[in-house]
Formats: structure tokens, C-alpha cells, sequence
């Protein structure tokens, strides 16, 4: 039996756990604490930060302020299309690649199929 469902019809939201700012730039800045042993180890010896500060420039930033979990993945290609043009090409490609990377590292989650 083939899969029927469709990348481009998923709903994405940010997760609730997940802090983040926006620049007077308009990029996005998340806070990601780094938690678990091997962190704890790095924080203590090598003074390495309990908090990191990702920022996500320029289209990234644009798409993560377009996930507001209403706008389907199809939707939110659309006003990148507006915004960016050829440049954003090729666009679906890419904006999935994008959105399944914030999934797997814990910033969005999804909310339909």
C-alpha cells in the first residue's frame, strides 16, 4: 500500500518548551540549554555554556516566524515564494528538508498529517 500523505499539507507549531527572541534585524534567536551528562561535563571543565544562543538568519528566520500552527507547510511556501522569489528555488525541496531539521532537533512539532 502506497503512502498517501503529503508533506506540503502538515501543520507545523513551535514547541512550547522552546524559548526564542526576535532581533530588531528580524532574525530569530533560540535559546537551546544543553542538558545531559556529557554537557554537564563541558560546562564544569571546559566552562562551556548551560545555554546556547542559535540564530537562524536571513529565510530561516522568515519561515520559523511563519510556523504558527495554522499555515500548512504548502501555505508557508507560498510566502516565501512572495518574499524571496527565484532565490527561495528550488523552494518545496528545501523548505522540507528545513522543516523536518527544526523537528528533529526539537523546535517545531507537528501537528497534523
Amino acid at each position: 500500500m502506497k503512502n498517501k500523505e503529503n508533506f506540503l499539507d502538515y501543520v507545523f507549531k513551535v514547541s512550547d518548551d522552546l524559548a526564542w527572541t526576535q532581533s530588531e534585524s528580524g532574525e530569530v534567536i533560540v535559546e537551546m540549554e544543553n542538558k545531559g551528562f556529557t554537557n554537564r561535563i563541558a560546562q564544569r571543565f571546559f566552562k562551556r555554556p548551560a545555554v546556547s544562543h542559535i540564530t537562524l538568519e536571513g529565510m530561516g528566520s522568515f519561515i520559523f516566524t511563519c510556523i504558527d500552527g495554522n499555515r500548512s507547510v504548502y501555505d508557508i511556501g507560498l510566502l516565501i515564494h512572495d518574499k524571496y522569489g527565484d532565490e527561495a528555488e528550488p523552494l518545496y525541496e528545501r523548505l522540507s528538508v528545513y522543516m523536518k531539521h527544526l523537528e528533529q532537533v526539537g523546535f517545531i512539532r507537528r501537528l497534523s498529517k
